[in-house]
């Protein structure tokens, strides 16, 4: 075949080829375009996001104290959605339009095509209102998520913490792209530390649709959906019944209250007071009531438990002891003598009273000032702050919730950046023996540190969580923690806590808290506040031969420790050990 016949053949068939597609194209767009568009606009696909149920939360008898609901929220597609329908859909939800314009405004990229919250928990009357006017409102639709439900008569929302929907900045800083606007995160307590297991793994259901917006079914009978995965349970370290109790003691009060297993660190009880219903934020977060929590005098959302940062007053003596006895700077037989106050250059520190020539035993049992007045001058700042930091004070002490301080531990270049190398004298340091000036621990830290007065040097990470538990296989996954031994003479802690039992069963501050039922080993505190009246402390252990439970209670601007925050320790211990809320040997006591 020579070159023309050879060209004539491809220009034939190139025409055939053009000529069939020309035909085509006049069939689907000329002859029958509305069958062909319809069938084209059917197999449209509209993905939508299955929330996971949040992970349970049980308290350490595996009580349910943090539950889900079904509710409904709405969505709109902005793809699809009729802006000139902005007035109609927000006066429907009860926001104002340029709310929902700025809702909008935040769908951006590829969520144009993907349904976003609008409003969260609405009433079943919007839902029917949606069902009977979807030609109406097209883009607008709803779904069924679950929401916190708190089926407990307590609280612990200090504990617990709230979600809120996810701020624009924190979706711009998030890891990957699991969030999308409207999405509920873990924003403070254990539902902020463990949001990665609570959260579960989000679902995608894939749905054809018509060109009117209208469910047709769907894709490939639901083959390529992805089912969600429910969060991990959570199993607490704490006792429901003694947070009951806890709360109901310092309803009313301002202060905080942390209990202790000191043989691991388990958190029994977390009470911060004032506090806030959880509730709140179940659902729809109401802009007002945000307001109101925020600017509530009491300050209902701070932590008072963990992020106070007061003095700890007399509580704080045993700082001092044990590092002068591990320093080798007293013996444990050497006293002190005690005048009834104690003058520093020109200023008068004053004591209770005169307890003469007085051991490490006798200081604590009668807490005596002028003893550790003169003591944390043998000792030295340096040593004084190195000790404190070993027993816990100065840092965080890692708890499994992000709300804590670190307080305030003055040292000297704390005192030398504060103010100046020549600036402050060795006057400073005096108050600091007995636990004022400066210094600054919360609830939780003293805690702790009576935990490690109680088993004689561990200390043990504070924790609140036990186990994850897998919903699916019942699995338990235990959480691990921190422990370290302190490098003190476990003989030195036994005087230490003689002198703490003598407090109680003795002649002591606390004497008027002791009860038949069991050995109560404590140290009362009262701490001066320059804005009104004292602040109240109490720690003790007990039982004082095998402890089980260690405490601190503080009470704001309630008096005397021995007065206030004792009789509410010892309270939640007999709760604790005997399950009892017997108070009938209760009595006051003026006298720190």
């Amino acid at each position: 075949m020579d070159l023309n016949k050879r060209k004539n053949l491809y220009y034939l068939v190139l025409f055939a080829i053009f000529s069939v597609i020309t035909l085509r194209l006049v069939q689907l767009q000329i002859v029958n375009p509305e069958k062909f568009d319809k069938e084209a606009e059917k197999n449209s696909v509209k993905t939508i996001i299955t929330t996971p149920a949040r992970g349970l939360i049980f308290d350490r008898n595996y009580k349910l104290i943090v539950d889900n609901k079904p509710s409904y929220t709405v969505t709109i597609t902005k793809s699809e959605f009729d802006t000139s329908n902005i007035a109609l859909i927000s006066s429907l939800l009860g926001m104002s339009s340029e709310q929902l314009r700025d809702n909008l405004r935040k769908i951006e990229g590829t969520n144009r095509f993907i349904p976003a919250r609008i409003s969260r928990d609405v009433d079943f009357s919007v839902i029917a209102f949606i069902e009977e006017n979807r030609e109406l409102i097209k883009g607008v639709d709803y779904s069924i998520e679950p929401i916190r439900l708190y089926p407990t008569d307590f609280r612990a929302s200090h504990i617990i913490g709230y979600t809120k929907e996810i701020s624009e900045s924190m979706l711009k800083k998030q890891s990957g792209d699991y969030y999308r606007q409207g999405d509920l995160i873990g924003t403070t307590g254990i539902e902020a530390s463990y949001e990665e297991y609570l959260r579960g793994q989000k679902g995608y259901r894939f749905i054809l649709q018509d060109y009117r917006g209208k469910e047709v079914g769907p894709l490939n009978d639901g083959e390529n959906d992805i089912k969600p995965v429910s969060g991990m349970d959570l199993i607490l370290t704490i006792d429901s019944e003694v947070q009951k109790y806890a709360e109901q003691l310092l309803e009313g009060r301002s202060g905080g209250i942390v209990a202790l297993d000191p043989n691991n660190g388990e958190v029994i009880c977390l009470v911060s007071k004032p506090d806030y219903d959880l509730n709140y934020f179940s659902g729809k977060l109401s802009s007002q009531v945000w307001t109101a929590l925020n600017t509530d005098p009491s300050k209902p959302l701070f932590n008072r438990a963990t992020q106070t940062r007061y003095p700890p007053g007399s509580t704080y003596k045993m700082v001092s002891a044990l590092a002068s006895l591990q320093e080798g700077i007293m013996k444990p037989n050497s006293t002190i003598f005690c005048g009834g106050s104690f003058q520093y250059g020109d200023r008068v520190f004053k004591d209770h009273g005169a307890t003469g020539n007085t051991g490490f035993i006798t200081s604590i049992e009668k807490s005596s000032n002028v003893f550790y007045y003169k003591l944390v001058l043998m000792i030295g700042l340096d040593n004084w702050t190195k000790y404190s930091r070993m027993l816990g004070f100065g840092e965080k002490t890692g708890i499994d919730i992000p709300e804590e301080t670190k307080g305030l531990l003055p040292s000297t270049e704390y005192y030398n950046r504060v103010y100046g190398p020549k600036g402050w004298t060795q006057g400073y340091v005096v108050s600091l023996g007995i636990g004022q000036g400066e210094l600054g621990v919360s609830p939780l830290q003293m805690a702790v540190y009576t935990s490690i007065l109680a088993n004689s040097g561990t200390f043990y990470q504070p924790h609140l969580v036990r186990f994850l538990k897998n919903p699916n296989t019942g699995e338990l996954i235990p959480v691990s923690y921190k422990k370290r031994e302190l490098p003190i003479n476990k003989e030195y802690f036994k005087i230490i806590q003689r002198g703490m039992y003598l407090v109680v069963q003795g002649n002591g501050t606390a004497r008027k808290i002791r009860t038949s039922m069991v050995d109560i080993s404590g140290k009362t505190g009262t701490a001066q506040n320059p804005h009104g009246k004292d602040h109240s402390w109490f720690i003790a252990y007990a039982p004082s031969d095998d402890p089980k439970i260690a405490i601190c209670v503080m009470v704001e601007n309630a008096g005397f420790g021995a007065a206030v925050a004792a009789p509410i320790a010892q309270r939640i211990i007999l709760k604790y050990l005997f399950g009892t809320d017997d108070d009938s040997e209760l009595q006051s006591v003026d006298s720190d």
